[in-house]
């Protein structure tokens, strides 16, 4: 079956999945949905092939679309499920976060019911080949994981069209827009939910004295969240945004009663300073506690996958396994609905207690939602 796919939203995100669904056997971009003539213009030159529609109505109405990619802005998304819904049901891969604001979850939870097309998340973290081996060795390693600690140190908050990311109202949030992802492995990796959330954050370092149309950027740059899941182990994270000289972007812990297993990250290589040389490779490290003594093994990437985006080769593996779905190959969505959904709500109610200072329990009432 060959694939002819349609994107909402062509900024940079949309340019990395571009590239990557050409990576992709018999597959096609067909159309485009992009209001900013500057980013429909770079996406045109990835896509030749596609065409530039002036609405997601016109890019529906074209006979030969069978699948979509959401890439618009995160407080657009969840409208956009419902007007796909009601136009031309179709199978979607829409970017994370699935929502921003607990007003989204009356409708969401709508679609969620009823929507019969798949769909699927967009948790690229996943599938970067560090993580994967992680995913796959961790049990063994560790006897069942304790304790989890992921950290990241990065790079600010990357320009978007019209700033929209400097805000919470458009983005979620820090701990949604950014550390969805890691809510969603902590699930993945502990096999358990959480049941109660504890977080400090706030605005450091980055962007304090930037302005857009008279309002001041509100985003968080730094954070720490634990969490307590049900099956009693514990997850940590630690984010910084204002540490871009770091080695390694993304950090994993994880830690049992046979011993810990380490996985270390690079961020995008081409942030990687010239003058250091080549840019560091991932590596995973298992240190038993019998007998003592850590192995570490580097896992690289594929050369042609990093320079197709900045996720360490995940968004390629990702739309591998969506074109399966599409094509009947999987029977349904590795990352659904409710893995977004909840990734979210972790997220949202690690903002609440970070705010108020106060523990937030499992499940999380709706101001414990709000931004």
């Amino acid at each position: 079956m060959h694939l002819n796919y349609g994107l909402i939203g062509c900024g940079m995100m949309g340019h990395e999945h571009l590239r990557n669904i050409a990576l992709i056997e018999d597959a096609t971009v067909v159309g485009i949905v992009e209001p900013d003539d500057s980013m429909a213009s770079k996406a045109m030159q990835i896509a030749s092939t596609a065409e530039r529609y002036p609405s997601i109505q016109s890019l529906l109405e074209n006979p030969d679309l069978n699948c979509l990619v959401i890439v618009s802005p995160n407080h657009c998304h969840v409208e956009q499920l419902k007007l796909v819904q009601e136009l031309r049901p179709l199978p979607i891969l829409v970017e994370k976060p699935l929502f921003t604001s607990p007003d989204d979850l009356a409708m969401l939870e709508s679609f969620i019911a009823s929507y019969r097309e798949p769909v699927w998340v967009a948790m690229e973290y996943r599938y970067m080949p560090p993580i994967a081996l992680l995913r796959e060795k961790v049990n063994e390693l560790t006897g069942g994981i304790k304790l989890l600690t992921i950290r990241e140190h990065r790079f600010p908050f990357l320009q978007k069209v019209n700033d929209w990311n400097r805000f919470n109202a458009q983005s979620g949030g820090t701990l949604v827009e950014k550390c969805c992802h890691f809510f969603d492995l902590m699930r993945l990796l502990l096999k358990s939910e959480p049941i109660r959330i504890y977080a400090s954050g706030n605005q450091a370092v980055n962007h304090l004295d930037e302005i857009y149309d008279g309002k001041k950027s509100d985003i968080w740059d730094n954070a720490y969240v634990t969490i307590d899941f049900a099956n009693g182990s514990k997850a940590m994270l630690e984010l910084c945004m204002f540490a871009e000289g770091s080695r390694y972007q993304e950090e994993i812990s994880a830690v049992g009663h046979l011993g810990k297993v380490e996985t270390f990250i690079p961020g995008p290589g081409r942030f990687w300073p010239p003058h250091l040389g080549e840019p560091p490779i991932a590596e995973m490290i298992a240190s038993p506690r019998n007998p003592k003594g850590p192995t570490s093994v580097q896992i690289p990437v594929d050369p042609i996958l990093l320079q197709a985006g900045d996720h360490n080769g995940s968004t390629f593996y990702q739309h591998q396994y969506f074109a399966e779905v599409c094509r009947g190959q999987r029977s349904k969505p590795e990352v659904t609905l409710s893995d977004g959904l909840k990734a979210v709500q972790m997220g949202l109610a690690a903002q609440y207690s970070a705010r108020t200072g106060q523990a937030v329990e499992w499940p999380p009432s709706h101001e414990q939602l709000s931004t």
